[in-house]
């Protein structure tokens, strides 16, 4: 497999999510990426397309996230920008904590974070944040 790379840009609204899906699937499909790498990469894409969304941009239509894939050898590498204020990944509550274990939202850091190799965010210096992640398969 060659080096490729796909860049989406999306709007701020919650119907996206599935596009964003769907780009990687196909995506991931091409690079070579197997079923199982395949599925939480999947969970990690729509968490990760949902918070940029819904949490960093508030589903304002002035605003756009944008998704891009590069596969490169046997490790595929999902960028995730929004242009929200940006938040502290540590500040969020830990879903598996008692109090937490009943809640009907909060686990999608966790699931990112469990279903890729690599993850960070970073401040953009435009304004915004980006969510790199990266699956090795």
């Amino acid at each position: 497999m060659t080096d490729q790379t796909t860049r989406l840009v999306l709007p701020s609204h919650i119907e996206a999510v599935a596009e964003a899906a769907a780009a990687v699937a196909s995506f991931a499909q091409n690079c070579g990426v197997g079923d199982e790498a395949a599925f939480g990469i999947d969970i990690a894409v729509r968490e990760a397309v949902t918070n940029a969304i819904v949490h960093a941009n508030n589903e304002d239509d002035t605003k756009s996230i944008e998704v891009s894939f590069n596969c490169a050898g046997r490790a595929l590498e999902i960028d995730v920008k929004d242009q929200g204020e940006g938040f502290d990944p540590a500040s969020v509550p830990d879903p598996t904590a008692p109090a937490n274990l009943l809640k009907t939202s909060g686990r999608g850091i966790f699931l990112i974070r469990n279903f890729m190799d690599e993850v960070r965010w970073s401040s953009r210096p435009e304004g915004g944040t980006m969510l790199h992640m990266v699956k090795r398969f």
